[in-house]
């Protein structure tokens, strides 16, 4: 065993194989995986083996095509066969609302590249004749799905990196890990000490433990999970030999089942409701090649439901039950990516469909550790998606619950119960007491909206207009008519200062810093142009600064921060960054009444001259001290009034009694999105995630190439210089019952004026060349990913949605997406067509956003 390598990877199951492989293929040849016992010992081994591309995050589902591209690659090169069987599968709907979310699915294929089809459940049967078809209304179909052998795909990894210059050493635990004042690493281990630039946890089963090591606990948690092996069944030997394939997989989302064939009899597996964790707290190190005792009674309700369903193989002798653990992060995606407050500690863990998903979290992890950047947006997969309200009994409730709704329609307007509330703010039981329906943002009790009075506070889950429709319009429209108040404490909020701090900020923003008392709003891009931040940024004082972004992005934006501080020198105690989270709150007040309601709780001049757009004050409101920004999301005369959580029942009372005589309204959060609509406003990691750059987001009155280096600046100068091929736009819809949610196709009939239109990058079948990274632009479209030979009037899928909804005040149904630039001012009518629900509907680009297009509101 070598004493010093580039990086270890602890972890020997089929997601360390992987990083390591990719590493190696990236051309980090210095690198070790060290297992605590054989490979595949922890989950990997006895995995019921199936893959597939679907994903309802279309960035997780680009990675899983490439995993599955990638096995015939890892055969060739190692030499081991990965048994692979693309058999396709069927995901079955026994109710019109699972066939709406079929629906939704098949859209997203399309600019997937997926062949996806919904057929009807005798096609499904013909594939699959053990079924009932009466069961059903309908099913969709993805040829791209099957099964592999676990431990033959892991060796294969294995094998394929140790060609390329990788070191393994087995039956050596690492029992700890310390980090060197360089930012190195020593790796403690059962047979020796091995210094490392980086460190990788892909520990599985042990991954908890792992991040204890290094002070981290990390939100993932070990599920028990059963699946039967029939004996072998005469119906599926016949259907073997009558047409000459394997039976498809299928997946029923009634049964919670999923089924395909094992050999000459059925595998089929389930994610019941009355699911059990494995070991909570810790997770033995002895534990290894075992399986748990299976428990048929817990399965037995689900496994009634399966045998109606498929009344073939209730007749089947069962040869075995298996029972193993596997993990889980919150929301059943992995978690990957550097972790913030540790220099080059890495997870690639909790990833449960790791035959789906390994391979593509590898290139990922690999591309970001030896590039700076994973080469896709992983965001739905980052490790710093999760705050420190993700504790271990939080994680064990989500975690429980997010397997037994495995097979469960997530819908859009449904918010999940487990470990709620977490954090709440003073205004908790205040906003109850006024019928508010709340919603979890990143972990915090935010009201969605305001049940009338008398009925009940409670979304009806649905994917078309539900009963929130009415009482959010009426929040929309007192709001615009008069003045409304609401919560606004899910933003994050910064403080960046000291004698450096200007400086440092412009070298992270693409906009200049304000004045003191003044605000900017800024987009942040990496150094690939590519936007990770959105911001509002208030010069305080002389040497401070205060910022408000999205909540979610709290951990990632921190880690952004701390890369990039200055770290030695005479400058490097010249910066210092505070984040706030729960410890600073706010209220917002907007509308045409807010400024005269704002002077009856001031005792300074908020007139316009006094206060003009885009101040910021510092001042008594309601008797308490507080910080006052001249901005609202909802792009109408307003302000965002920030104090600590200790004055936020004194302000909202004042609010609230001063309000009276203006016909003041509570609004919640789906009121201000609908406002944001109507004012072209976009949303992070929606219209502004990594994929896109500042000029292909509309960003481009933020960006001053001129004003000094910025990070990114050069290859911003670039997109700018050669055009964005992509524009982010926002359309009017001709809606019925049922508004866009984001992820919809968008369709263009485009004439030959147009010429080829390429079809946007970062979606597409995906190609890759020998390196891993992704092809795009003209070779891409050598390999069909782009609109190839446009024919005059053809309708072809151009782009995709973002986000969307109704917007109330002005009485529309409206979406933002992205779109090839040739096409993004062309507001004609009968060009375009956005997909809901399996129903093509007439859209058409607005390019000014449709209420006071001017902004002449926001600045009176």
């Amino acid at each position: 065993m070598k004493s010093h390598v580039k990086a270890v990877v602890i972890g020997g199951g089929v997601v360390g194989c992987s990083v390591l492989y990719h590493l190696a293929k990236a051309g980090w040849t210095d690198i070790m995986l060290i297992e605590r016992s054989e490979l595949t010992s922890g989950s990997s081994w006895h995995a019921a083996g199936g893959f597939h591309t679907l994903n309802g995050d279309p960035n997780v589902a680009k990675l899983q095509a490439y995993t599955v591209q990638l096995y015939k690659e890892i055969e060739e090169l190692s030499g081991q066969s990965c048994s692979l069987h693309l058999t396709g599968g069927v995901m079955m709907a026994d109710t019109p609302e699972r066939m709406d979310f079929l629906r939704l699915a098949h859209a997203k294929g399309r600019y997937l590249g997926m062949d996806t089809e919904l057929i009807t459940p005798s096609e499904a049967k013909a594939m699959f004749p053990l079924m009932d078809e009466k069961n059903f209304v309908g099913a969709m179909w993805d040829p791209v799905e099957g099964h592999l052998d676990p431990s033959g795909t892991t060796i294969a990894y294995s094998k394929a990196a140790k060609k390329l210059g990788a070191e393994i050493v087995l039956r050596n635990r690492v029992v700890d890990l310390t980090q060197q004042p360089d930012g190195t690493w020593n790796v403690v281990t059962e047979q020796g000490t091995v210094h490392a630039e980086h460190v990788v946890n892909c520990g599985g089963l042990w991954a908890r433990e792992i991040g204890r090591m290094v002070g981290v606990e990390l939100p993932v948690l070990a599920m028990e999970h059963m699946y039967l092996l029939t004996e072998p069944m005469p119906e599926v030997e016949e259907f073997n030999k009558s047409t000459g394939r394997e039976m498809i997989g299928v997946l029923d989302f009634k049964g919670e089942i999923y089924t395909r064939q094992e050999r000459n009899g059925i595998l089929l597996g389930t994610y019941e409701k009355a699911c059990k964790p494995w070991s909570p707290v810790n997770t033995p190190w002895d534990f290894g090649h075992e399986l748990l005792q299976p428990d048929i009674d817990r399965i037995a309700p689900s496994l009634e439901i399966g045998f109606k369903h498929f009344p073939g193989i209730e007749k089947a002798g069962i040869k075995q039950i298996i029972n193993g653990p596997f993990t889980f992060a919150l929301d059943g995606n992995p978690l990957v990516g550097p972790v913030q407050g540790l220099t080059n500690f890495w997870c690639a863990c909790a990833v449960m469909a790791g035959f789906s998903q390994g391979g593509g979290v590898g290139l990922a992890l690999s591309n970001w550790m030896v590039h700076g950047d994973p080469g896709f947006d992983v965001w739905g997969m980052d490790v710093a998606r999760f705050g420190e309200w993700a504790t271990l009994r939080y994680t064990n409730a989500k975690v429980r619950e997010n397997y037994s709704r495995r097979f469960s329609i997530r819908f859009p307007n449904e918010e999940l119960p487990a470990a709620r509330p977490a954090q709440t703010t003073p205004l908790y039981d205040t906003m109850l007491a006024n019928n508010a329906v709340m919603g979890d943002s990143w972990g915090l009790e935010t009201p969605l909206w305001f049940a009338p009075k008398g009925t009940e506070p409670k979304d009806i889950v649905s994917f078309h207009r539900s009963n929130d429709f009415g009482p959010v319009g009426e929040e929309v429209r007192a709001t615009r008519d008069k003045v409304g108040v609401t919560e606004i404490a899910n933003f994050a909020k910064y403080e960046v200062s000291g004698p450096g701090a200007e400086d440092f900020l412009n070298r992270l923003m693409t906009n200049r810093m304000p004045k003191v008392g003044r605000i900017v709003l800024t987009p942040m891009v990496n150094e690939f142009g590519k936007l990770i931040g959105d911001f509002t940024i208030a010069k305080t004082g002389e040497d401070r600064f205060m910022i408000w972004g999205s909540s979610a992005a709290q951990k990632y934006h921190m880690r952004w921060f701390e890369k990039h501080l200055p770290k030695d020198g005479p400058r490097a105690s010249e910066v210092r960054i505070h984040r706030f989270d729960q410890t600073l709150v706010g209220l917002s007040i907007a509308g045409p009444k807010s400024r005269d309601l704002l002077q009856k709780l001031v005792d300074v001049d908020v007139s316009t001259k006094a206060f003009r757009f885009m101040d910021f004050r510092e001042m008594a409101v309601g008797g308490a001290p507080c910080m006052v920004n001249r901005i609202t999301y909802t792009g109408d005369l307003g302000y965002e009034i920030w104090m600590a959580p200790a004055y936020q029942r004194l302000v909202y009372k004042a609010i609230k009694d001063a309000g009276a005589e203006f016909g003041i309204v509570d609004f919640g959060m789906r009121a201000l999105l609908s406002m944001r609509l109507e004012k072209n406003f976009p949303t992070w990691f929606r219209e502004l995630r990594p994929i896109y750059g500042p000029f292909e987001g509309s960003m481009d009155r933020f960006i001053k190439l001129e004003k000094n280096d910025f990070i990114g600046r050069e290859a911003s100068a670039k997109e700018h210089a050669e055009g964005p091929k992509l524009r982010r736009v926002s359309f009017i819809v001709d809606a019925i019952d049922a508004d866009v949610m984001g992820d919809e196709p968008i369709w263009a009939k485009v004439g030959k004026d147009y010429g080829t239109v390429e079809k946007p990058h970062g979606y597409g079948a995906p190609r890759f060349d020998e390196t891993g990274k992704e092809v795009r632009g003209s070779k891409a479209a050598e390999g069909a990913s782009a609109v190839r030979g446009i024919v005059d009037g053809e309708w072809r899928v151009v782009g995709w949605v973002t986000s969307g909804g109704y917007a109330h005040y002005v009485q529309k149904s409206m979406a933002q997406g992205y779109v090839p630039a040739a096409l993004a001012e062309d507001e004609s009518a009968g060009l375009f067509e956005i997909e809901i629900l399996g129903h093509r509907r007439p859209a058409r680009i607005n390019v000014e956003p449709p209420f006071d297009p001017s902004g002449e509101k926001m600045r009176t």
